[in-house]
């Protein structure tokens, strides 16, 4: 662990205070819109913003850290994420939200592929797994932890805006009192979106399904929990648990997935999360105790999907091209979570609160067929082809998903 945080602990610090702050976020919204009176399709179309502008940014962040540098990318967007929080407060109106949400995810990507693309570079080849999955675990229990602090805040004031800013904004601190070495952000072998459908389809569609799932649940999960009853107490607690319970299932089914044909995990997990979610849908009004255990394992097994999708494409890809492929796959999930909000939040609005998970339970019923189909239509990969299992985390960037490749091509070789 010393090996790992000497050096980075500030990237670790800035990132657990971003994370804290922005799963946090998500949250109160979702509660404070309800508050607020907008319907669930408005609610949609709100959060949803986020994921089109964390999509955007991703592309485009890049290239603007090459024009000016890590540094002052990272103080712009902080200082622009930090404003865009208080100002929900101040208007708590709906076409206003989605502009500021749109602007907030364009801020958090921008943040993100900067501290993402500084752990790369600091990591050595010794330390590069380990640093990727010490980077997941802080992201999901940080986001997990941003949840308490609705024990202390209600959405209704100002104080949890306060303290989500606060929270971005101390993560300016760390980053900017450490001299750390500007990190290159490399080209790699282009592949294009057509092509990488080809040679997985199974991969591309995983991807686009989990994504559509992932911006239903963290898009409209505290909605629903609020609309099924829960307090704010209870419905922080709930989200948590979703976010926590990944980490260690994670890791086991990332152990399974190296062993067997991943097609069958895709569909084995998928069918899992189908049950979960069909159970929670025609069950009525589930308690408290209920929720969180219904959240918990939607989220441990939902989550890890994503991974499971980009190991199963890159064992069809050439070496040089799996870098990009991953990257490519990370818009394909960030254009599922986009349009996840807006078709949950319709469903909730015509036909009853319970469409939330019915939803999630299609969404992923389909996963299992088309896996299924699948497996009759081309032979499983040889386990001298299949590659390692590599934990990409729900809210990374490209470079994020690059560097898992790059330190599964190094165990590798």
């Amino acid at each position: 662990m010393k090996e790992i945080l000497k050096g980075v602990w500030p990237l670790f610090l800035a990132i657990g205070f971003l994370m804290t702050g922005n799963g946090l976020q998500g949250t109160v919204l979702g509660l404070r819109a309800a508050i607020e009176g907008f319907d669930e399709i408005t609610i949609g179309l709100v959060m949803s913003a986020y994921s089109g502008g964390f999509l955007l940014s991703s592309v485009l962040a890049p290239k603007l850290i090459r024009n000016v540098g890590h540094i002052r990318v990272f103080a712009a967007f902080a200082s622009i994420a930090s404003t865009t929080v208080l100002l929900h407060a101040v208007f708590p109106i709906a076409w206003v939200w989605l502009g500021l949400r749109f602007v907030t995810g364009v801020a958090m990507a921008g943040l993100y592929v900067v501290a993402e693309s500084w752990l790369n570079d600091a990591a050595t080849n010794k330390t590069r797994g380990k640093t990727l999955s010490l980077y997941m675990v802080t992201m999901y229990a940080c986001m997990a932890l941003g949840q308490s602090i609705l024990f202390i805040s209600r959405p209704d004031s100002f104080l949890p805006f306060i303290i989500i800013s606060i929270f971005v904004s101390m993560a300016l601190v760390p980053i900017s009192l450490k001299n750390l070495p500007a990190p290159k952000i490399a080209m790699h072998k282009p592949i294009s979106l057509m092509k990488l459908m080809r040679s997985s389809p199974l991969g591309f569609f995983t991807s686009l399904a989990v994504g559509i799932s992932q911006g239903a649940l963290f898009g409209m999960g505290a909605v629903f929990c609020a609309k099924i009853g829960m307090s704010v107490v209870q419905t922080g607690t709930i989200m948590a648990a979703a976010l926590i319970s990944v980490v260690p299932v994670q890791f086991l089914i990332g152990w399974i997935s190296d062993r067997l044909d991943r097609r069958w995990v895709i569909a084995g997990s998928a069918l899992i999360v189908t049950a979960i979610a069909a159970f929670a849908s025609i069950s009525g009004r589930a308690g408290f105790g209920d929720m969180v255990i219904i959240f918990g394992l939607f989220g441990a097994f939902s989550l890890p999907i994503y991974s499971l999708a980009i190991a199963h494409t890159n064992d069809y890809l050439e070496v040089d091209e799996m870098l990009t492929a991953s990257a490519k796959l990370v818009f394909v999930n960030g254009f599922g979570a986009v349009i996840g909000p807006i078709l949950v939040g319709a469903l909730m609005a015509y036909i009853s609160v319970n469409a939330f998970f019915a939803f999630g339970a299609v969404i992923h019923l389909a996963l299992v067929v088309y896996a299924l189909w699948r497996m009759t239509q081309r032979a499983a990969v040889s386990d001298d082809d299949r590659g390692e299992f590599v934990h990409v985390a729900v809210r990374a960037t490209p470079v994020a998903a690059v560097t898992a490749i790059e330190e599964s091509e190094e165990r590798s070789s």
